[in-house]
């Protein structure tokens, strides 16, 4: 019997100290200053001597020792625990167990991989916003079932929340709108996590979505947090479907007829090519001349590729149709000018 009070001691002195001060070590590092961290760091050793306090009372009284007012604080402790403290230990052990579970839940279901298709993004974005509303939920739920055990009235608790989230709820109106608008982003399947997006002057990768934000990571790997209530209007890059649009300019000089020609057999060859061809979802477009600029007649050619393909695309056709150009003996020309004097002044006789 002696033996079971110190082991049960023991483990709950080990859980409580553990995981309070990793709460406390947590809060530390989300505040600003050096300073607020080792306040949070003294409060965590704090922790630990009320806790092991806590336990040597417990074995004070369940042993019998002589020692006040440890024996007597012991006494309270073991009424406590026998009447509210192990129910409300055990709810808050089994939210815990659930808070843990629920990404290794998440991670036993079927990881999408493949192409960037509709499905696969949409099931990205499922996941990530299962993964914070179960969260929420079990934290939420796992408060409620620890306040009854305690003896609060959680009734009157909800009703009087009720009241204050009303108040509340005109103080965080941006919330509330970041939740709604996140709702409809993801019921209307307008983007999701994997998708290329531009929202406003931002562009990249979305790397994370949920109710309440979009986080974005951009070409040169900054990450931008937009609350779902500040997009406006938001332009997809990789729906379905996506499309390069390639321009290039040849000298006036040149022969378009000649030209058109070679730019239809390098994108025949480039279509056929078998490293590239699983990139197209249609058969490239040369649209001819696009326009006539100060030193070039520009043409165009129109690639429709896979989601996120329209860059590799581009940039291998240009490579290519240099190339081949410079083969042709087809002049891309640069920007110059060319100055022009005139002719000499004629004196005329007698002048």
């Amino acid at each position: 019997m002696v033996a079971l009070h110190v082991a049960l001691a023991l483990l709950l002195a080990w859980l409580l100290g553990r995981y309070g001060a990793r709460a406390l070590s947590a809060l530390g590092r989300l505040t600003p200053t050096e300073q607020d961290d080792r306040f949070f760091r003294a409060l965590g050793f704090l922790w630990w001597g009320v806790v092991a306090l806590l336990a040597l009372s417990y074995l004070a009284h369940a042993l019998a020792w002589p020692l006040e007012p440890l024996a007597t604080w012991g006494k309270a402790l073991a009424q406590w625990l026998g009447s509210r403290g192990l129910a409300a230990l055990a709810v808050v052990g089994l939210t815990f167990l659930g808070y843990r579970l629920i990404p290794l839940l998440l991670a036993r279901l079927p990881e999408p991989e493949g192409e960037l298709t509709r499905e696969v993004v949409r099931r990205k974005t499922l996941r990530a916003v299962a993964d914070s509303v179960l969260k929420v939920a079990i934290l939420t739920l796992g408060g409620l079932f620890l306040l009854s055990n305690l003896g609060f009235n959680v009734t009157a608790l909800l009703a009087g929340a009720g009241v204050a989230g009303l108040a509340i709820s005109f103080a965080a109106q941006n919330l509330i709108r970041d939740f709604i608008n996140g709702f409809f982003i993801l019921l209307e399947d307008q983007y999701g996590v994997g998708d290329i997006v531009q929202i406003g002057s931002v562009g990249g990768v979305v790397e994370r979505f949920n109710l309440r934000l979009t986080v974005l990571r951009d070409l040169e790997g900054r990450v931008h947090f937009i609350p779902n209530s500040e997009v406006r209007q938001v332009t997809v890059l990789t729906q379905e479907w996506s499309r390069a649009v390639v321009d290039v300019g040849v000298a006036y000089k040149e022969d378009l007829d000649r030209v058109l020609a070679v730019f239809r057999d390098e994108v025949e060859r480039f279509y056929g090519d078998p490293e590239w061809r699983e990139r197209f979802t249609d058969a490239p477009e040369v649209l001819g001349v696009q326009d006539l600029g100060q030193s070039a007649v520009l043409i165009r050619v129109l690639f429709n590729t896979k989601p996120a393909q329209q860059w590799a695309v581009a940039r291998e056709f240009r490579r290519r149709i240099k190339n081949r150009l410079d083969r042709e003996g087809i002049e891309i020309p640069y920007p110059h000018q060319k100055l022009y004097f005139g002719e000499p002044l004629r004196l005329e006789k007698g002048a």
